[in-house]
């Protein structure tokens, strides 16, 4: 299964964002096929934080924040990725490997509910998912793999 970061999702949201066209692109070709793929909640969460914080110009509305989330929770193929019974433990394990401390942990956080879902490629832009070596990722919006 393939998950989406947080950046991924803002940038095909955000029309005036570089590398919009590209991230729409990547979301629709997951939309468009049968195959599960995943979106973990806390990356939903920052979404929403991100697009309708005062730090972006325009801020996106409340209710057009909304909206996309819900389209987007409408997806057949989605599915929404959470924290199991294992989570603190696995996250434990994640933080210890890499070290991870103080913000960071966002980051682990995500990568530990990934493995915990059989996620087998993390779609981002966020280079910072090289600490979690078990945890495969890709850039869509980059020409190389």
């Amino acid at each position: 299964m393939i998950a989406v970061d947080t950046n991924i999702l803002v940038y095909a949201h955000r029309r005036e964002a570089p590398l919009h066209a590209s991230a729409l692109a990547a979301i629709a070709s997951l939309a468009d096929h049968p195959a599960a793929w995943g979106i973990p909640w806390p990356c939903l969460h920052e979404f929403y934080s991100t697009v309708t914080s005062n730090k972006v110009r325009p801020p996106t509305s409340m209710a057009i924040a909304w909206e996309a989330i819900h389209r987007l929770a409408d997806l057949p193929n989605l599915r929404m990725l959470g924290e199991g019974a294992d989570h603190i433990d696995r996250l434990h394990r994640i933080a210890n490997a890499g070290r991870i401390v103080g913000g960071a942990i966002h980051d682990a956080r995500i990568a530990a509910i990934c493995l915990a879902h059989g996620v087998t490629e993390l779609w981002t832009a966020d280079r910072d998912f090289s600490r979690f070596p078990q945890l495969k990722t890709r850039n869509p919006l980059s020409m190389s793999p």
